[in-house]
């Protein structure tokens, strides 16, 4: 059987799998970072060659996705400033000594749902990466779209408040990233919140404070993702992530708010799906994008 190993390389774990073409997770592993110990690379490689074992078979390719904007010929991480060092030009198939692909984490999401997930049969499509920060990425006529630097789907460095005084990483005023991203919860609940589950759990149990900053988080993700839908169209729009995990106390406000403000022309509707994949879509989305550069 034909597989590829994927490995999503995270700030706090690294997620390697083997996938077949037909995109079944044959075997998944887990392993902290760990990413300033100056060891990260060697267990990377050492989950690749436990992969290599466990197929016992020729490897046809590796994908590996990270945080970062990968270089043209998707051989490297090319821009990543302040993290796992080391990491930027590392040329991965010299390492593995086997022909490996290198990608954007949110990149290789949408590639994961758009192969064996929710955006499987569409043509244009959006995913929106819902965490710790915003992230996301663009397909258009069934291809990813990288752009220029592969900078393309930053959906999270829009700005929905400019007189906001907080910058992205970016430069961005009031960006998208701040006003949903679980790094900035504490700041934004004035210290009542450390995680975005939280405030969810808050929101349940209907504290007043809680549902107004959940749903004016909510609402603000509907003006951007109608925004989005303005601007490029698309037949769906993905939602991955750890907010996601909210289920229903997201979904169904973001799907009301989206109501109000989406310019809906003949009767169009866009669909708002919660993604397939996970916590292994960096994975599954990096191995596919080897397979289909092989």
């Amino acid at each position: 059987m034909k597989a590829a190993i994927g490995i999503d390389l995270g700030g706090t774990n690294v997620k390697g799998i083997l996938l077949s073409e037909e995109g079944e997770v044959l075997e998944q592993h887990y392993m902290p970072t760990n990413e300033h110990d100056g060891q990260w690379k060697a267990r990377i490689l050492a989950m690749v060659n436990h992969l290599r074992q466990v197929h016992g078979e020729p490897i046809e390719a590796i994908g590996l996705s990270s945080p970062g904007f990968a270089n043209d010929a998707n051989k490297c991480i090319e821009y990543l400033p302040g993290r796992l060092p080391g990491i930027e030009n590392f040329i991965w198939e010299d390492y593995f000594g086997t022909t490996t692909f290198v990608m954007n984490d949110a990149h290789a999401a949408l590639i994961a749902e758009a192969k064996f997930g929710e955006i499987r049969g569409f043509k244009n499509a959006i995913l929106l990466t819902l965490g710790t920060g915003v992230g996301g990425g663009i397909l258009i006529n069934g291809e990813l779209y990288q752009g220029l630097s592969q900078m393309a789907g930053h959906f999270g460095h829009t700005s929905i408040n400019p007189s906001d005084d907080e910058l992205s990483i970016l430069g961005i005023p009031g960006s998208l990233e701040y006003a949903i991203g679980n790094y900035s919860i504490k700041r934004r609940s004035l210290g009542k919140f450390q995680s975005t589950q939280e405030l969810v759990d808050a929101f349940l149990r209907n504290e007043p404070f809680a549902t107004w900053l959940w749903l004016d988080l909510v609402r603000k993700l509907a003006i951007a993702i109608s925004s989005f839908g303005n601007s490029f169209s698309p037949e769906i729009i993905v939602l991955s992530g750890g907010i996601t995990n909210a289920g229903e106390s997201l979904f169904s406000p973001l799907q009301s708010f989206v109501d109000l403000y989406e310019f809906r022309p003949k009767g169009k509707v866009m669909p708002i799906k919660q993604a397939r994949f996970s916590d292994l879509s960096g994975a599954v989305g990096a191995a596919a994008f080897a397979f289909s550069k092989i």
